[in-house]
């Protein structure tokens, strides 16, 4: 029994991030264009959106289920300012996310980022973008419903 706790805890430990990626939204696009080979979910998010901090904990359900699968990846983009880096990382440890997660320091520029990432999209979060084969092929604004997210990853994973 001893020995089960003790793999749990490393195998949590493990699968939680120590430091978090901080990066320009070019670097970002690079990145998603890197990851073309899997059904990318990415999603924007803030520790001060309460939707966002809502939706994470079946964002982490779902993810754990698709994890092992290659063609598969989870990165949650944070929109926090850099100078709460430490604030990120701590929620990160808090509230177990098992998937990636970067920093993008871009605000300033805001607007010239966001309707790249989809035309339709003022701005506000929580935000889910979806691709496949380096092509968004989904955007959905506002919280996701664990049903919905299941179903289009599902739908769409080969």
């Amino acid at each position: 029994m001893h020995i089960f706790f003790i793999f749990l805890f490393c195998t949590v430990f493990k699968a939680q991030q120590s430091d978090v990626s901080v990066i320009k939204y070019e670097d970002l696009e690079k990145r998603i264009q890197q990851e073309k080979d899997k059904l990318l979910v990415i999603n924007f998010w803030s520790t001060t959106c309460a939707p966002c901090v809502k939706e994470l904990p079946h964002f982490m359900e779902v993810n754990a289920e698709y994890s092992d699968n290659q063609k598969y990846k989870m990165i949650l983009i944070s929109l926090d300012r850099l100078a709460d880096k430490e604030r990120v990382l701590k929620f990160i440890k808090n509230k177990n996310l098992t998937a990636e997660v970067i920093l993008l320091d871009d605000i300033k520029r805001m607007n010239t980022w966001i309707p790249r990432f989809d035309q339709d999209w003022d701005g506000n979060i929580p935000v889910t973008l979806f691709y496949k084969n380096g092509t968004k092929f989904y955007f959905n604004d506002g919280e996701m419903s664990k049903e919905d997210l299941k179903k289009t990853i599902k739908e769409n994973l080969q």
